[in-house]
């Protein structure tokens, strides 16, 4: 799970209305992946951890503020919009669609119907691959049998379970409302209709053992899944959480804890064939792993759709206005939903290489790295951070395990002059 559409906006240049990149931006632009991303922003609860742009009905006033143009039942209509937008922006030298991620909030609040309806979208509007991976987040009470047939059946390939943990008490915590039970029954349902599989654990939570954790990971086992994710918990600012870590109500999440707990997942997802391929994922098979956020972290083509949702072309990022009231007012006046945007430049688009090359498992290459970070690759090896054979004789960073716990300080030292 990688959102593309978080709560808090950063600073940026103007966004013409027109939503019209610079040309230097599309140049190349039929020579580079395209993947798309639809942020659903409608959560039953609002998870106390959570740090996404999410919003339940009773916040935007039932249907959604500003009548129904908002609500669940007609945000494919409003999304189709922005879809078109892409289309008339990106023009005729646009590629086909390679990887397509609806994401959330609940991406399966909403009828299977509508997601096909915004698939079919964008298949209408710019093509999709005939491998294309199509993947929607979803909680384990938010799906049947029935509704992953008609998602399957309209072009979905992947589905990717909020799991988070197998323990009850550890569930509390985090308000997640799911019946731990509906995990098996929702993977099930899922493999009967031929998608895969990938689920998504949450480690750290205040008040988790090493014992619980290790249930959670032998439930994820028994459940064979092709692909999991496990992030350790973080307290963001402004969450209800962060205000009980605050008060003193919770204890924060120790760095010693995750990292044991890390450890025990890499090895009992190892030894369950789960091979790592990025820092915090894990798949049975390169076949298996997600390409959508593969192309995040090797720096392609995304435009991504909805409220909050962020976007990435030639160098060139944007995100769009937050609030679904305001995003469809933006839509149904003709303008873009863009609020601010950025143009990369070569130092930033480097770094981000860096940053983003290092956590996948066939590493960065260092000729993409500036001469300082190749001199500090011997200090990394020494201290058992970085591989030893695959600098030396691949030319390549690949982080070890302890490696992997400690990314944000090889990536400091990869980019320290």
């Amino acid at each position: 799970m990688v959102s593309m559409s978080p709560s808090a906006l950063p600073d940026g240049d103007p966004a013409p209305a027109s939503g019209r990149l610079p040309a230097s931006a599309l140049e190349g632009l039929a020579d580079v992946d395209l993947g798309v991303y639809v942020h659903v922003p409608f959560c039953t609860v609002r998870c106390g951890y959570c740090d996404f742009n999410t919003y339940t009905l009773t916040e935007l006033g039932g249907r959604g503020a500003h009548g129904a143009s908002v609500g669940v039942e007609t945000y494919a209509g409003v999304a189709l919009r922005e879809i078109d937008l892409a289309r008339e922006v990106l023009g005729d030298r646009s590629p086909v669609v390679s990887t397509v991620f609806i994401g959330g909030g609940t991406p399966t609040m909403l009828r299977s119907a509508d997601l096909v309806k915004v698939l079919d979208g964008i298949r209408q509007r710019f093509g999709l691959v005939a491998d294309a991976e199509v993947t929607t987040e979803a909680n384990p009470d938010s799906v049947t049998p029935e509704s992953l047939h008609e998602l399957a059946a309209g072009g979905f390939t992947r589905v990717s379970i909020g799991m988070q943990s197998a323990v009850p008490d550890v569930l509390a915590t985090l308000e997640r409302t799911h019946d731990p039970d509906n995990v098996a029954r929702a993977v099930s349902a899922a493999r009967n209709v031929g998608l895969q599989v990938s689920l998504d654990l949450i480690y750290g939570t205040p008040g988790e053992s090493l014992a619980d954790w290790q249930r959670s990971l032998d439930a994820v086992v028994a459940l064979a899944p092709d692909h999991v994710s496990a992030y350790a918990l973080v307290v963001e600012a402004g969450t209800k959480l962060a205000a009980q870590v605050r008060r003193g109500e919770v204890a924060m999440p120790d760095d010693d804890d995750e990292a044991d707990k890390y450890e025990l997942a890499d090895e009992v997802l190892a030894a369950a064939g789960l091979g790592w391929y990025e820092v915090s994922n894990w798949a049975t098979s390169p076949n298996t792993r997600c390409r959508h956020n593969i192309a995040y972290w090797s720096g392609t083509n995304w435009w991504g759709i909805g409220p909050g949702a962020h976007s990435h072309v030639g160098g060139v990022r944007w995100w769009n206005v937050k609030h679904p009231s305001a995003y469809a007012a933006r839509l149904a006046d003709g303008a873009s939903p863009a609020h601010a945007r950025e143009t990369l430049t070569a130092g930033q688009r480097h770094d981000e290489r860096v940053l983003l090359g290092s956590r996948l498992v066939d590493g960065l290459p260092l000729d993409q790295v500036q001469s300082w970070g190749r001199r500090a690759v011997a200090g990394l090896i020494a201290d058992g951070l970085v591989d030893g054979p695959s600098a030396l004789s691949a030319g390549r960073v690949v982080l070890t395990r302890r490696g992997r716990l400690l990314a944000d300080t090889v990536v400091h030292r990869l980019l320290a002059p």
